[in-house]
């Protein structure tokens, strides 16, 4: 009897996950709707939608956004990527910018939306205290130069807590109190979860889905393959434990944002 309690339980937890999936796509547009103050009468399939994401590394882009990038493009949105170093940690940096190219290919980013910014102030070490001026001025060019409304990074965990992973979102924290960001550029985090939910896969996205988010971006076994391909461009980051990242990580799978609040307008900070 507890058996046959067990696999009904487990069939009616996956027929949640399935149900989930079909729903998803009209409910993303809703929430992306409601994130851009856009009219709910305005028919748009995303094509309104101009999104920055900012990374650390070549390879966060896949590791920690993919679902992201993949529903949004597939919504027809236009999608830049600024990641704030070449990766250059162990002196692969050439190779890893050719890698991110590689795996913004796969994703649906063309070359001409990607900058990677190499700068000494800026290096890939976790233990390196990036300049918050320094990067918000970088995210706010890029704001300005591409007319983004659509700001998408870390939250203050960071993920995995990197700290060039929380810098970043220092950095637009930091933006949004002063009042520089445009009035129709929405900031987004990208949810930190715990070790448990980090690492049950697809089974997360029933958690995902209900609790509170502004934005919550999931994907199928299809789009899952196009993240796994993504990921495995990255050649000199394929160590043993990122097989188990890509099969068990539910930020392969499902990405929930929270709004980061803007200040007023016009308020400087120093």
């Amino acid at each position: 009897m507890t058996l046959y309690l067990a696999v009904i339980i487990i069939l009616s937890y996956l027929a949640l996950i399935k149900c989930i999936f079909f729903r998803h796509r009209r409910t993303l547009v809703k929430s992306l709707k409601r994130a851009l103050n856009a009219p709910s009468s305005r028919e748009t399939n995303g094509e309104n939608i101009r999104a920055l994401v900012v990374t650390a590394h070549p390879d966060d882009e896949c590791m920690f956004f993919a679902p992201t990038i993949i529903r949004l493009i597939e919504l027809n949105a236009t999608v830049h990527l600024l990641c704030l170093s070449e990766g250059n940690y162990y002196n692969q940096g050439t190779q890893r910018k050719q890698e991110l190219l590689n795996s913004c290919a796969v994703l649906g980013i063309p070359a001409s939306r990607i900058i990677i910014v190499n700068h000494k102030k800026l290096p890939d070490d976790p233990k390196a205290e990036w300049s918050v001026s320094l990067v918000s001025s970088e995210i706010l060019k890029h704001i300005r130069a591409h007319s983004i409304n659509m700001v998408l990074t870390f939250d203050g965990s960071g993920v995995s807590g990197h700290a060039n992973h929380i810098a970043i979102y220092n950095a637009v924290r930091h933006l949004a109190s002063t009042g520089e960001v445009p009035n129709d550029c929405i900031l987004l985090s990208l949810v930190t979860v715990g070790l448990l939910r980090k690492y049950i896969s697809f089974l997360d996205v029933p958690l995902s889905w209900f609790l509170p988010s502004c934005v919550c971006c999931i994907i199928g076994s299809k789009p899952y393959k196009q993240a796994k391909a993504a990921m495995l461009c990255h050649r000199t980051q394929l160590l043993w434990f990122r097989y188990l990242y890509i099969t068990f990580s539910r930020y392969m799978f499902v990405n929930t944002f929270q709004t980061i609040a803007q200040g007023p307008k016009n308020l400087k900070i120093y």
